[in-house]
């Protein structure tokens, strides 16, 4: 009988990768804080959890099933949870960033990000004691 890793581990495993991208993400915007005309971005997570789940079953897509069909022109989505963040106070330079905001959702994603590395941490040991026979 055979482990499978992706049923044991579940969401922690995407979820932490996801985690990691979004702090570079953030770390991007406090980085370009005072770059004019910048916009800040986000990850967001449920468009990334849909996105993942919907790769894993098949999912939606536009497909053409005859040759006088018109591609799709833009429907690829580099990254389908990725956003601009709307801005809370006019800026004269046009950049999107609130530095407090940022830095406040940065502490926030770390913290997320240190639970699912708990939580894969705690599923590693409890297969390890399965495996040991503990």
């Amino acid at each position: 009988m055979s482990i499978s890793f992706d049923k044991a581990l579940g969401i922690h495993e995407k979820a932490l990768g996801f985690r990691a991208q979004r702090a570079e993400v953030l770390a991007n915007n406090i980085a370009n804080a005072d770059t004019p005309n910048y916009k800040a971005r986000d990850l967001e997570f449920g468009s990334v959890l849909a996105a993942q789940q919907s790769k894993n079953q098949g999912g939606f897509g536009v497909a053409t099933t005859s040759s006088k069909h018109i591609a799709a022109q833009g429907m690829e989505v580099a990254d389908p949870g990725l956003r601009f963040r709307t801005p809370a106070h006019a800026s004269l330079d046009q950049n999107t960033v609130d530095v407090q905001v940022e830095q406040a959702t940065y502490a926030e994603n770390a913290i997320d990000f240190q639970a699912s590395f708990t939580m894969l941490n705690s599923k590693f040991r409890g297969l390890m004691s399965a495996l040991r026979g503990e």
